[in-house]
This record gives C-alpha cells, sequence and structure tokens, in this order.
C-alpha cells in the first residue's frame, strides 16, 4: 500500500508527463501545496523530496520548487505497416501460437514477453484483506455448487463500478467466467459455427488469434496502426466478406495500444446493427488508463444488442486472479440457458473477494495509484529503448494506456530469429509474425513494459540491440 506522499508525487509525475505542468513551472510552496491537499507539512516535503529524486522537479534556492522533465524526450518514429487485401483465411502457424503462449508463462525467463503486471504492482495486502473479510462475512450457501452465471454480490459490484465510470450494464446481463479468454470463447462459439469467418484488425493479439484457429474458425483481417483502424474498411468487410461477427479492442488495443475515439466506437456499434454483424469487445486494458477516467467501451453505443462486452481484472490487478465476465445483450437471451452450460463456474472465494474490493473502493484506490506508475514505466521503457538501440531505424508505439510496447526494425530483421537469440539468453519476447498473416509483422517484436525497468531488463534490451545491430551490418554503431 503506497503511502500518501507517494499518491501525490505520482498524480504530479502524471501531470508533468501528460504537459498539465509544463518545464520550468513554479509549483506550490511546501505550505501552500500541504494546505491545498490537506496534508501534513512534512508529507508535503516528502512528496516534493520524492518527485526531486526522480529527477521530475528542481529546488531554487528561496525561488521555490520548478518542473523539470525527468527525461530528455525524443522524438521516436511510429510504426508503419502496408495495406493488404482483406479475405477469409485460416489462422497459420498454431504450433508456434502454443510454443510462444508456453514460452511466456515460463517465470524462469526475464519478463519481456508476456503483458502482465509487476508483482510489486500488485496490492497483495488489499486482496488478502478483501478474501478474508469475505470468508467471514458469507454465508453457508456460498459454499454449495456455485451460480455458474456468477455470484450476485460481485456483478451487483462490477454494475455500480462501471455505472461510476459513465456506462450501465444490468447486473442480470452479466456472466462471471474464468478470465477474460474463457468468456471470449464462450461469445465466439455462441454467435459462430465451426468454419465461420471472424473479422480482426491485425497486427491483433496472438492470443485472440491462438483461440479463434483451436474454435477452428477463420479470420477477416482489415489493417490496423498506431491511430486505429480504417472504420470503412470494417463497414467493407461487414458488407462484402460474409463474416457475421468481429473481434476487437477498442482501448488500448494489444500489441499497438491505440484507443479509437467516441465517434469511432459510436460508429462500430451502428455498423454492427445496419448490417446485423456481432461485435465481441475485449476490454480487457480499458482500466490501464493513463488518465484518471478510463474511456468508454464499444457497448455504451450499442441500442440494438449487437455488442458483447467482454472483460477481466487480469491487466489490471493481477493475472493470477482468475476473474472475468462476458454481457449478454437481450437481444440473445434466449441463449441463456446454453450459456451457463457453457460457462465454467469461477472459485466463490475470488468473486466475493473482488466484490468486496470494489464495494470497499480499494480496487477503485489501485487504478488510482496504478495508473500514474504505468504511465511513467512505460516512457522510461521508450526512452530507453530509444537509447539502446541508437543508430538503428526502429520505429515504437506510444501508448495511451496499458502496457505493451510494438517495436518495429527495418524489414531484414527477422523477429523469429530474435526470439530464438533471445530464449537462448533466457529473455521472453514476441516475435511479430504471430500478429497476423503473411509475415507481414515478422520486422517487428511485443515487449512487456510492465514489470520495472531494471538492470536485469536493461542488460536484456541492450542485447537485443547488438544482435540487430550485427543483423544489420552495424555492429559498429553504438
Amino acid at each position: 500500500m503506497a503511502f500518501q506522499y507517494q499518491v501525490l508525487a505520482q498524480q504530479i509525475g502524471q501531470k508533468i508527463y501528460c504537459g498539465e505542468l509544463s518545464v520550468g513551472q513554479r509549483l506550490s510552496s511546501l505550505r501552500q501545496f500541504a494546505e491545498q491537499q490537506k496534508i501534513s507539512l512534512n508529507t508535503a516535503k516528502s512528496c516534493y523530496e520524492l518527485l526531486e529524486a526522480q529527477g521530475l522537479i528542481y529546488v531554487k534556492e528561496k525561488s521555490g520548487y520548478f518542473v523539470q522533465s525527468q527525461v530528455q524526450k525524443s522524438h521516436i518514429a511510429v510504426p508503419n505497416h502496408p495495406d493488404f487485401k482483406s479475405r477469409p483465411r485460416e489462422v497459420s502457424n498454431l504450433e508456434l501460437q502454443i510454443q510462444i503462449h508456453e514460452a511466456s508463462a515460463n517465470n524462469r525467463l526475464i519478463h519481456l514477453g508476456s503483458i502482465q503486471l509487476s508483482p510489486n504492482f500488485v496490492p497483495v495486502e488489499a486482496i488478502r484483506r478483501s478474501i478474508q473479510r469475505a470468508l467471514k462475512h458469507c454465508k453457508p450457501e456460498d459454499f454449495l455448487y456455485n451460480n455458474r452465471q456468477g455470484h450476485p454480490q460481485l456483478r451487483e459490484a462490477l454494475s455500480a463500478h462501471w455505472a461510476e465510470d459513465g456506462f450501465y450494464i444490468a447486473q442480470d446481463d452479466i456472466y462471471i467466467s474464468n478470465g477474460c479468454m474463457p468468456a471470449l470463447s464462450v461469445m465466439i462459439q455462441t454467435v459462430s459455427n465451426e468454419g465461420d469467418s471472424i473479422i480482426v484488425p491485425t497486427p491483433n493479439y496472438n492470443g485472440q488469434l491462438q483461440l479463434l484457429a483451436l474454435l477452428n474458425r477463420k479470420i477477416v483481417e482489415i489493417p490496423a496502426n498506431t491511430e486505429g483502424f480504417d472504420i470503412d474498411r470494417l463497414e467493407q468487410a461487414m458488407k462484402n466478406s460474409g463474416a457475421k461477427v468481429c473481434l476487437l479492442t477498442a482501448n488500448f488495443q494489444n500489441p499497438l495500444g491505440f484507443c479509437l475515439n467516441n465517434e469511432e466506437k459510436e460508429k462500430i456499434a451502428q455498423l454492427a446493427e445496419k448490417y446485423q454483424c456481432y461485435v465481441i469487445e475485449d476490454d480487457i486494458y480499458a482500466e490501464c488508463s493513463f488518465n484518471a477516467k478510463r474511456p468508454l467501451p464499444i457497448k455504451y453505443w450499442d441500442q440494438a444488442g449487437f455488442v458483447m462486452y467482454c472483460g477481466s481484472i487480469s491487466k489490471s490487478l493481477s493475472p493470477s486472479y482468475r476473474v472475468g465476465w462476458f454481457c449478454l445483450p437481450q437481444r440473445l437471451k434466449h441463449l441463456r440457458a446454453k450459456l451457463l452450460l457453457q460457462n465454467d463456474s469461477v472459485n466463490m472465494p475470488l468473486q466475493l473477494g473482488l466484490a468486496d474490493m470494489i464495494f470497499s473502493r480499494a480496487y477503485r484506490q489501485h487504478l488510482t495509484e496504478l495508473r500514474p506508475k504505468l504511465m511513467l514505466q512505460v516512457e522510461q521503457y521508450r526512452q530507453f529503448i530509444h537509447d539502446a538501440f541508437y543508430g538503428v531505424d526502429i520505429r515504437l508505439n506510444q501508448p495511451q494506456g496499458s502496457y505493451a510496447l510494438w517495436l518495429q526494425f527495418p524489414e531484414q530483421v527477422d523477429s523469429l530469429a530474435l526470439y530464438y537469440h533471445a530464449q537462448k539468453h533466457s529473455i521472453n519476447i514476441v516475435p511479430g509474425l504471430i500478429f497476423g498473416e503473411d509475415q507481414r509483422y515478422n520486422n517487428c517484436i511485443r515487449l512487456n513494459a510492465g514489470h520495472e525497468l531494471s538492470d536485469e531488463i536493461k542488460d536484456a534490451l541492450v542485447l537485443l540491440a547488438d544482435w540487430v545491430r550485427e543483423a544489420l551490418g552495424t555492429e559498429n554503431v553504438a
């Protein structure tokens, strides 16, 4: 649990990185800051000292405290990818997909592959207290066979939590699942059949592509970039491809990190209704926004019931806390019995513990503390990568939330060869070719920025950079 001065320092640091506080701007005096925040003078002093230690502010004798950049930000170009023709096709490289997925779960490797939070960001004590309280106050019937829709307390908590963020889903429409991927699996099988095509923007999260392959679904790819994807191309695919399902992440998509604007989300909801094409929305990263307020999902604009909302807490709370959800629109209520049979029941103490975290405000407090940490950390990664790959023409995304980094090299760099080289040195990365078809992303890798930028991770990034330079014949550049 962070101390108050640490939370305040994170909030000020976030404002500095967002540009709300400009370089050279004078901050309030210690006494003024203490009065504004209703804190002690010692707490105010600790906050400013931490910001000074982080290089975010500096003090002028007899003049006060002033803002300075933590790092000299360098301009880093964002990845660009070629256009391509959208057509139904099977997902290839399934064996490689599975191999890389298994490597991502290997905790003996340096964590640059799987998108997961550092254990130091997990509020272990808050989770423990909530689970203990939940067990203390639970009823005898809570220890019988579980309600396959999920415990009413958790569904009520989630509904209230989302309402506070600006969108409403009735608790009766919420189904608790054993994580986000099981939720997506249930939804895909509900509104499509084997051999059907699913529209996906690419590059797209490899785990989703692997799931579609295992469910014997084809994909219709539409090109995406760090700004999002062309809504007109999405409409063309809905109209002409024969696909009646889309699998979309609108908020901080993995691996590109884009967040669609509200107009685009509303348009997608309208297109879903127009073409009667179901949108399965994976909103797993929305809570990891770098801004204080999370972005709205496509579901917010869904009037006709063609958007199926899914998510979990694995990216915002803990990757091992296996609680997710899917939300069934009214037009599919007749499938409720079938869905309940398909849905795996979820450990009841975990459900009740999460409900307690939400109702007690511990989960929201955690998010308040997490968001500025993530923003600062992701920027630290970006700047270190820029410096480590000096002399190499790299492109790197700049996400507004979450902690997936998408790194693009010159075309002659083979990301699969780099992946195997990294594995030999106990480093896990994810090669770009498994994020789409035709090896169009083979000169890219995805990196996890959810762990602190330790010396071990810095050394790993330098090793990757040295290999790339050698592959390009520029090893003399440093």
